[in-house]
């Protein structure tokens, strides 16, 4: 019989190796739906909190936070490209990406994940939100791109709209984003199971399917 198990994964949308590890984490789940029943939770993590609104050129951005030189940059690219690709998702990055602040996004992804939110919809938001800025080359840190996110996710674009023109759940966000930091999160993605158990990284399905395994197995 499946036991219940709850799943916090930290991560934010500007991250390719979070929708990598959320690709992965997912496959693992629909592999071991003999021994788990698992509820993902999404957990707020923003990698450029700083970020203006404009963004900055994603080259000169890991030049500056990395020290990655140009040649390195595109390398990366290129792994993550392919890493995607194994799990089904188009990563179509260049030279001329940019990151973005994605503070706003993840204040939908909270109001999504919300008590009488329907069902589904954090899940197919975070997916929307991954695909509008890797695939699509879009910023997610625009109202426009944000509100067509929430209404491919099946949530009600004009409520959308109007949590985001005012501080709704900003607080609240904030308060997660501290929690997790308290907790000792200081990369994405982290997979958190059952509040005890810490899987690292954008992990391959296999991997994935191994601790699931495992942590039922103890359980």
């Amino acid at each position: 019989m499946a036991r219940p198990m709850k799943i916090d994964f930290v991560s934010d949308v500007a991250c390719p190796w979070c929708i990598i590890g959320l690709r992965g984490l997912e496959e693992a789940l629909e592999r071991t739906r003999d021994v788990v029943d698992a509820q993902i939770h999404f957990q707020p993590f923003e990698l450029n909190p700083d970020m203006p609104p404009e963004g900055q050129n994603i080259v000169e951005h890991v030049a500056q936070k990395y020290g990655a030189s140009p040649e390195q940059s595109a390398a990366n690219r290129a792994t993550i490209r392919e890493r995607a690709e194994a799990v089904g998702f188009a990563m179509n990055t260049s030279d001329e990406s940019r990151a973005y602040n994605t503070f706003d996004a993840h204040r939908l992804l909270h109001w999504a994940g919300e008590e009488g939110a329907p069902e589904g919809a954090q899940a197919a938001l975070k997916h929307a939100l991954f695909e509008a800025y890797f695939t699509d080359g879009e910023n997610p840190g625009d109202p426009d791109v944000l509100v067509a996110a929430a209404t491919k996710a099946g949530l009600d674009p004009g409520e959308a709209r109007a949590i985001l023109t005012s501080g709704r759940y900003a607080a609240e966000v904030r308060d997660a984003e501290q929690f997790w930091q308290r907790r000792g999160i200081n990369a994405v993605p982290a997979i958190v199971i059952d509040q005890r158990y810490l899987i690292s990284g954008g992990q391959p399905p296999d991997a994935f399917e191994q601790a699931i395994r495992q942590i039922a197995a103890q359980a």
